[in-house]
């Protein structure tokens, strides 16, 4: 039992001890495979393997950097991809590519933008109804909670109405009035005349808006059901048209001037003398009336757009090689003589005795001699000294590699600034204070300036409605690259590479902003004259000295669009706002369609010789039954039997858009029978498959009678498969534009 107990226990320690070095193990090689996939710029795996590795390590710090830094490349990866999708009308795959974005980074305002973008896109693609928009605010929010806002009108019938009459003005008004059940109340300056109208299919709100033109007056409300006349003058206009005011909160400023280039907006456009911008809250008051309100409130949602905003990846890559070669044998250069310290000579003085001669023996001074031992100097007087030769065979070989990787996001329009190094002092000047006295020696203050040595980049982006990115930069690289002495102060030599240049890219791209390549080859000789020439001695009585270095520097640029400004269609559309000499907004009413006169069923007025056996219109395909193979193009006529009288045919088709593509829409035969041009609109729906086609013959021209090809389809075949081609809405006008509906029609492809 104890031996049990003993082996468990081992083996729980070994499965502790065990277990978190495998799963160390494991998050190193998922970090490893992450770095290798980052540097092969797929984001989106390298983000997967960094993620795993934090789950399994969220201590360690370098995996967490890594996750956190790559979730940005990956949201932008996943953006770009459903940018092209969309692009290319995939939708439902774009989509899918924004969703993904989203869950890797929800801080991407861009992914948030483009999901909402794509699926109002899909929506309206299938004819969804859109979700209701929050309501209008109220003006003054019902004069503060309880004061009314501007009166307006209620809504007026918009059954449209013929109306033909020369009479005087007041009486044309309370006509139409009455008409339209509402009071009609005259200004008591107001003086009226006669004059002519005449009103066809207009609506009642479209019939006082003429009126008013027409008498040169203006009218406005009252209450809900009553309107006042007057002449339209600037003076009854100021005296009678409602006043109101509203405060506009900015929420995207960003700089001081932004609130005022709003400010100046409104007074020269709108015409709006009262507006008080007040830049302590980011905001703007305005007084005018509610047709001038209306059209600030559209301004100021038009100006008012959260800026683009831009990051951009700024590589500075430098390859420096550096080779050196010396070989051969450096011959003595010098010699010097030099005589012994102690010399010392012998000499023979002759003597009176038998012819006999006796030597003498006289010692010099150390280092020098006389002129009697100078004829007695031999070799081992000297000292010759000969500098020594030095065989030499080296060879140098070093490579270095910088490669520098900042990011920068910088808002359109503004400058960004990033500098990474250090701020070396450089004198600038220096002065002496006067001090009196005899005796003084003042000191010399000497001045400093500070200057950014590393790399510096300065970059101001614009961002373009295309999507394209313009980039005004200036980047420089320096680096102290030796000192000197000038005046006694030592200064650095700062060596640099710079370049400045503004350019316009798309989302994504990269590009080289400029490279420098230096190539240097010096080479020496040393050794003795004419023996060093000589190609074979050269090398036994001289030495050469070969020195190469090469350096590259490389400055690239990848921006990518973080925010991009969010235009709508309503800050593009043109409005109607009055005249030169008054703002106001007209409003479009939508007249009910008009009832089909009743009579007879016009196929049952045709001419006797047609009236038996009786026919009915329908539509049909010709061929009927079409067999193709994947890949193919081929054509069907849409025919139109039995017409009577027909000036345009509007019909839709239905297809399978996996298995077929429309490729075109081309006129028949038959609307165009008499020569007569025939205008062709068609709008295709390759999400749903659905094709909406319009043939109209021109204005003034007759109908047609009879049958034939009102359209070619001319389609491609995408995939295997059976689809079925099918008109179920469709019909024929008149030139009254009256209707007369059309039996569908259906047909078989069969693709292989």
């Amino acid at each position: 039992m104890k031996v049990l107990l003993r082996t468990s226990f081992i083996s729980f320690i070994m499965l502790g001890i065990i277990l978190p070095l495998a799963a160390a193990d494991r998050a190193k090689t998922l970090y490893n495979k992450g770095r290798d996939a980052e540097a092969k710029q797929n984001y989106e795996q390298a983000y997967e393997c960094y993620k795993q590795a934090y789950d399994l390590k969220p201590n360690n710090l370098s995996y967490r950097t890594s996750f956190e830094r790559l979730r940005f490349l990956a949201g932008a990866s996943h953006v770009h991809r459903g940018q092209l999708l969309r692009e290319a009308g995939q939708l439902d795959a774009a989509l899918a590519e924004f969703q993904k974005a989203v869950e890797i980074d929800p801080s991407s305002t861009i992914a948030k933008q483009e999901l909402q973008h794509t699926q109002q896109m899909i929506e309206a693609a299938k004819n969804l109804p859109r979700a209701a928009a929050p309501p209008a605010p109220n003006y003054l929010e019902k004069r503060i909670q309880e004061a009314g806002g501007p009166v307006e009108l209620a809504p007026i019938s918009n059954v449209p109405i013929n109306l033909k009459i020369t009479e005087d003005s007041k009486v044309i008004y309370e006509t139409v009035g009455k008409l339209a059940g509402i009071n009609v109340l005259f200004d008591p300056d107001y003086t009226s005349r006669r004059i002519k109208i005449e009103l066809n299919n207009v609506s009642l709100e479209e019939a006082l808006q003429i009126i008013a033109v027409e008498t040169k007056t203006f009218w406005r409300p009252v209450t809900p059901n009553t309107i006042f006349v007057a002449t339209d003058n600037p003076a009854k206009r100021k005296d009678l048209e409602q006043v109101v005011i509203k405060t506009f909160y900015l929420s995207n400023l960003s700089q001081p001037q932004e609130l005022q280039d709003v400010t100046n907006a409104l007074r020269q456009i709108l015409e709006i003398q009262r507006v008080q911008s007040l830049p302590s809250e980011g905001a703007i008051v305005v007084r005018g009336t509610p047709d001038q309100m209306a059209l600030a409130q559209k301004l100021v949602g038009d100006l008012d757009k959260s800026k683009a905003e831009v990051m951009v990846d700024v590589a500075v890559m430098q390859i420096s090689r550096d080779k050196s070669r010396t070989l051969g044998i450096s011959p003595p250069t010098s010699g010097t003589i030099q005589l012994q310290p102690n010399i010392t000579s012998t000499t023979t003085t002759p003597t009176t005795g038998a012819g006999t001669v006796t030597p003498t023996t006289s010692t010099s001074t150390p280092n020098g001699i006389n002129l009697n031992t100078f004829g007695n100097l031999n070799a081992t007087d000297f000292t010759v000294n000969i500098s020594p030769a030095t065989a030499t065979a080296l060879f140098t070989d070093s490579n270095t590699k910088l490669i520098q990787k900042p990011q920068i996001r910088a808002i359109d329009g503004q400058k960004a600034s990033l500098k990474i190094g250090q701020r070396v002092p450089v004198a600038t000047g220096s002065f002496q204070p006067g001090i009196g006295g005899v005796g003084i020696n003042p000191l010399v203050n000497t001045q400093f300036q500070y200057l950014d040595v590393g790399v510096n980049i300065d970059l101001t982006p614009k961002v373009h409605a295309s999507g394209d990115i313009t980039l005004k930069i200036t980047m420089e690289v320096s680096e102290v690259d030796g000192t000197s002495s000038i005046g006694g102060i030592t200064q650095p030599i700062i060596g640099q590479r710079k370049i400045e240049h503004e350019v316009r890219l798309r989302e994504g791209e990269v590009n080289l902003l400029g490279g420098m390549m230096e190539d240097q080859q010096t080479r020496s000789l040393t050794g003795f004259p004419l023996l060093s020439q000589i190609p074979i001695l050269r090398y036994l009585f001289g030495q050469t000295s070969t020195d190469h270095s090469e350096t590259e520097t490389v400055f690239a640029l990848i921006p990518h669009i973080v925010r991009k400004e969010d235009i709508t269609d309503l800050n593009q559309e043109a409005l109607d706002a009055g005249t030169g000499s008054s703002i106001s907004l007209r409003r479009v009413s939508h007249p009910a369609q008009a009832a089909p006169p009743a009579g007879p069923n016009p196929s049952s007025q045709r001419p006797s010789q047609q009236s038996a056996p009786p026919t009915t219109s329908s539509f049909g395909f010709e061929p009927p039954t079409i067999v193709e193979s994947q890949g193919a193009t081929f054509a069907v006529n849409v025919m139109l039997h039995g017409a009577q009288n027909a000036y345009s045919v509007p019909f839709q088709v239905n297809y399978d858009p996996r298995t077929l593509q429309v490729v075109n829409v081309s006129n028949g035969t038959l609307l165009s029978q008499d020569g007569l041009a025939v205008a062709l609109v068609h709008r295709d729906d390759d999400t749903t498959g659905t094709l909406q086609v319009t043939a109209t013959r021109p204005p003034g021209a007759n109908g047609i009678s009879g049958q034939g090809a009102v359209a070619t389809l001319t389609f491609m075949a995408k995939a295997p498969g059976q689809s079925t081609l099918t008109i179920s809405k469709g019909g024929t006008r008149d030139p009254g534009m009256q209707p007369s509906l059309v039996a569908g029609a259906s047909a078989t492809v069969t693709i292989h």
